[in-house]
């Protein structure tokens, strides 16, 4: 008896084998599927925001219903901004799990390479190597973002439940515009790479897909992209006021 409990127990210390879910974030495979799911989920919620803030196209009173309907979503079996903020944790939850499979999958491949090879290591693409940077860019907006547009905390000029108003008045500040672009370019770099990694990770790449998802990887970054910058150009030139 003594000898078949020795041989269940595993090097954990425990006693007790790792759970699946546990097991499966500490594989590198894990981590990789983990960045591609919750990459989905967060390239989803783009698509469905860019074409949220093109009705500013549409004047005040259309982007401000929108705005306003938004909050209603779910009821009446959810009370007034709850599916918001289920949202919003949701998407708190897949960038921070995002972020950090992300910084651990970096500190597992710098480990990996050998030390005499480091400095002989092929140059990677231009995608690949402001990757990194791109999400720490990323993150840093995301945060300045909910600040100045959602709780208007950074935004002297912001009023409550006036959407339209508020983005208007923010992307006449050039420095604003300027914060807003860098960004903008960073999220379509990323959106780049990471398409094209998430499909490999999923399973989805070979010889008969590979041009397919290359094109489909460009143009999904391009419209988003172009998608979110026309808004702060249509305010600079006139074209929204």
């Amino acid at each position: 008896m003594a000898l078949a409990t020795t041989r269940t127990r595993t090097t954990t210390g425990t006693g007790r084998s790792p759970s699946l879910l546990r097991a499966l974030w500490g594989s590198t495979v894990g981590k990789k599927a983990v960045m591609a799911g919750t990459g989905v989920i967060m390239l989803l919620f783009l698509v469905a925001h860019m074409l949220g803030n093109l009705k500013i196209f549409f004047g005040a009173e259309e982007f401000n219903g929108y705005a306003a309907w938004l909050r209603t979503i779910g009821e009446p079996a959810l009370h007034n901004s709850w599916y918001l903020y289920i949202q919003r944790t949701g998407l708190v939850v897949a960038v921070v799990l995002h972020g950090v499979a992300a910084y651990q999958l970096s500190k597992r491949d710098i480990k990996a390479r050998p030390a005499k090879y480091e400095h002989k290591r092929q140059r990677a693409s231009y995608a690949t190597r402001t990757m990194r940077w791109g999400g720490v860019i990323l993150g840093l907006y995301i945060v300045w973002h909910i600040l100045d547009l959602t709780t208007l905390t950074v935004n002297p000029l912001g009023k409550e439940h006036h959407p339209y108003e508020n983005i208007v008045a923010d992307f006449r500040i050039w420095w604003v515009n300027v914060v807003y672009i860098v960004a903008m370019l960073a999220l379509g770099l990323h959106i780049r790479h990471g398409f094209w990694s998430a499909a490999q990770t999923l399973g989805a790449v070979n010889k008969r897909r590979d041009r397919a998802l290359k094109i489909t990887a460009n143009v999904l970054a391009a419209s988003l992209t172009a998608g979110f910058l026309v808004v702060p150009v249509a305010v600079m030139t006139g074209l929204v006021d």
